[in-house]
């Protein structure tokens, strides 16, 4: 009699285990959400809001406390006036405590007074607004003026819709940034940037991972000094490339003028297309390390006896290296590419050390920061990356689809 087991994952036992792995992944899955996903919504929902700088905060009454005048003609001014220049606030009131000894002679429309509360109903505030609350009122003495001065301050409420908040949305982010040449050369940037950066980045690190494949004396120390312009701060070595190619002090134009290449200085980092092709090359400098120590360790993983077998063959280095090594290197060359595409495309530190994105290079990193910080628009900002997101979501698909697969990752 053949036994019927039950399905994989069925069993009371196999259930109890799925529920502790769910309660184990619990925290990280939390973290992820808060420091991940939740960030990221709120990118999106701030795209489709047309919101400056000025409005995080939601418009709100203002109120400011002072008392004009002498012992027996004097008033007590309220200063009012709307947060917002746009935004309306309704249903504003205003609350008080009177001191004894100063007695108010007359009460606007909408206020009212109990014992020493007063209150005042002032309605609506359109964006803008300023007006000053004036209300008469004689003092018994000179401490009764001290003791209003030094007395609580007044409470004022009042409710506002706020753009940040609300359901209301729109794509005038996305027209703005779409509107016109400005983004599409920017993009052009960022892909040159992007694309010849990651490249170079990796054509350099498997060209320094072989050279260094092979052992000699001094192999630590030099693999180790390829590794500086990685771990090096990078505020360090970018001001180093600033100072080095100054147009007046660098010694870089000094060499060049000395040999006769140049006879004026050149601006690298101030002149199209130079300065995109010097950010470039500081790219390429600073991160191929990276590429270098993954390539190499994967080549010091491959078996020897297929090179030995080669050289028996009669096969050139060219030769191993084309069909010995390359084939082993194609997944970890792969995986690189993927990594350092996203990175360089989200990359802002280097190109705004460099030039501030001046000089044709500015990218759309460079792009989020303008518009959210420089012009203040908070909205545009966050519309330009939900761009780069959509970008780099296009190319991992992309990339997972098709390269992957013929690689066999």
């Amino acid at each position: 009699m053949t036994q019927v087991l039950p399905p994989t994952g069925t069993t009371p036992l196999a259930k109890r285990e799925a529920r502790l792995a769910w309660g184990l992944l619990a925290p990280t899955l939390t973290s992820v959400a808060l420091v991940v996903v939740l960030p990221l919504l709120a990118i999106f929902w701030i795209s489709f809001k047309p919101i400056g700088l000025s409005d995080l905060r939601p418009a709100a009454p203002v109120v400011r406390e002072s008392l004009r005048g002498s012992d027996e003609n004097m008033r007590i001014e309220y200063r009012v006036r709307n947060s917002s220049q746009d935004t309306e606030v309704t249903e504003v009131t205003l609350a008080d405590t009177i001191p004894s000894g100063l007695t108010l002679r007359a009460l606007p429309d909408g206020c009212s007074l109990d014992g020493a509360a007063l209150f005042c109903d002032i309605g609506t505030l359109e964006g803008g607004y300023n007006e000053r609350l004036r209300i008469p009122a004689t003092a018994a003495d000179k401490d009764a003026m001290e003791a209003l001065a030094e007395g609580s301050a007044p409470i004022v409420t009042g409710e506002s819709d706020s753009i940040l908040t609300n359901f209301e949305f729109s794509f005038v982010n996305f027209a703005r940034i779409f509107d016109g040449d400005e983004f599409w050369g920017v993009l052009g940037v960022t892909m040159f940037y992007t694309v010849v950066g990651t490249i170079g980045a990796l054509g350099v690190g498997l060209f320094a991972a072989l050279l260094l494949d092979k052992s000699f004396k001094g192999q630590g120390i030099l693999r180790g000094l390829y590794l500086f312009p990685y771990v090096a701060p990078v505020i360090a070595v970018a001001f180093s490339w600033l100072i080095l190619f100054d147009p007046f002090s660098g010694s870089a134009n000094a060499l060049l003028i000395q040999m006769g290449v140049t006879d004026d200085a050149i601006n690298f980092f101030g002149e199209k297309p130079l300065a995109l092709i010097m950010v470039t090359v500081f790219e390429i400098w600073r991160y191929f390390p990276l590429s270098f120590l993954f390539i190499l360790a994967r080549m010091q993983s491959i078996d020897t006896d297929m090179y030995e077998a080669a050289d028996m063959d009669g096969a050139s280095p060219f030769q191993q290296f084309w069909y010995l090594s390359l084939p082993q290197l194609l997944g970890i060359l792969s995986v690189l590419f993927l990594l350092r595409f996203i990175w360089t495309f989200n990359k802002f530190d280097d190109i705004f050390l460099l030039t501030g994105g001046n000089a044709g290079t500015r990218t759309l990193t460079v792009n989020v920061y303008e518009q959210a910080f420089a012009v203040s628009n908070i909205g545009a900002g966050a519309a330009v990356a939900v761009v780069i997101f959509l970008c780099l979501l296009t190319f991992s698909v992309f990339f997972f689809k098709y390269v992957s697969r013929e690689e066999g990752l």
